[in-house]
């Protein structure tokens, strides 16, 4: 199968290694003329994913047109700030029978969609679908087990994108909840944030299980009430994404996180980290989300506070901690 990917950063590039093993005909997309000289020159991506070399029967282009051209599927691999952008410029090379597969994280914080939905505006006779879950590049570039979850309101369409990526280390499981896959991809992201700010602190092992533990409450309130499923919540694009990216030290949010929480601005942690962190990107739009949606969002809402009103990390723990007594569960009751 041709497969198009639109992206040649670390996730990009380790999905190429994982598409071309699999018997596919890859060409990789991006706007970098010097990224594209680099991967043709070297077969591997020097800065970004080091050590996972590319066959030699992957293309690299600057062209969109080539990348997309025959394509049975193109997966979206560009940060979530630049997918509209990539979307519009794609568009005139999309055919109807082509399936575009999402792979980046996030929410577009002006419009508050999902990037599917984004793609989906700007492409309208596109089969949009997504793939999610704990899947860290230079784990899944170096064939490490790796278990992920593929989207779509087409059964059919999420049985193929299984059949396309699965392999003996990368194991695909299929579901309907596109708009719960995503939101827990993207929402996970900030409250690896405030995980990587306790690290910063100092914090333990306790603080880390009690914000991935609320983390996922959070999570899970916003999500079920714009559509999402319970059950997505609690598989791989929930709390298995949210578990690791809230502990692995390749999670850029976490390092960014930590970086905070050792007193830096996030425009500092950023710069430090050098590479996008979609976090910071969807922590505007969660807060607004919860807003529209009436979902209390405690961690999102102070993570905000951090990141955009100056509120030292070590004040937001404090916040957190001395909130207003409440149960746990507040759908439970003594008969």
């Amino acid at each position: 199968m041709k497969i198009g990917i639109l992206g040649a950063g670390s996730w990009g590039i380790a999905l190429t290694a994982l598409l071309s093993g699999n018997g596919h005909d890859v060409t990789v997309w991006s706007i970098d003329k010097d990224e594209i000289a680099m991967l043709n020159e070297y077969r591997e991506h020097k800065t970004k994913l080091p050590g996972v070399v590319i066959d030699d029967t992957v293309k690299f282009t600057t062209s969109v047109e080539e990348a997309c051209l025959d394509a049975k599927i193109l997966v979206m691999v560009v940060p979530s700030p630049f997918i509209r952008s990539t979307a519009k410029t794609i568009a005139p090379y999309v055919k109807d029978e082509q399936i575009i597969v999402n792979v980046s994280k996030g929410i577009e914080e002006d419009s508050l969609m999902t990037l599917t939905e984004v793609i989906s505006s700007e492409i309208p006779s596109a089969t949009v679908a997504v793939l999610s879950g704990p899947s860290h590049a230079e784990e899944v570039g170096r064939r490490m087990p790796t278990t992920v979850v593929a989207g779509s309101s087409e059964e059919h369409v999420a049985k193929l994108i299984q059949d396309t990526f699965m392999a003996d280390f990368f194991r695909v499981y299929i579901s309907p909840d596109v708009i719960g896959i995503e939101l827990g991809g993207a929402l996970k992201n900030v409250i690896a944030l405030a995980a990587g700010m306790a690290d910063g602190l100092g914090c333990g092992d306790n603080t880390k299980a009690a914000l991935i533990t609320r983390g996922i409450s959070e999570i899970t309130r916003l999500g079920v009430a714009m559509g999402g499923k319970m059950e997505t919540f609690a598989g791989l694009s929930g709390i298995g994404d949210l578990i690791v990216t809230c502990a692995s030290k390749h999670s850029r949010n976490r390092n960014a996180g930590y970086l905070i929480g050792q007193g830096k601005t996030y425009k500092e942690a950023l710069e430090e980290v050098k590479m996008v962190v979609e976090g910071v990107y969807s922590a505007k739009a969660a807060m607004m989300l919860s807003k529209k949606y009436d979902v209390s969002m405690p961690i999102v809402e102070t993570i905000n506070k951090v990141l955009f009103e100056d509120l030292k990390a070590e004040e937001a723990m404090k916040i957190l901690l001395s909130r207003s007594k409440t149960a746990e569960a507040v759908s439970l009751t003594w008969q």
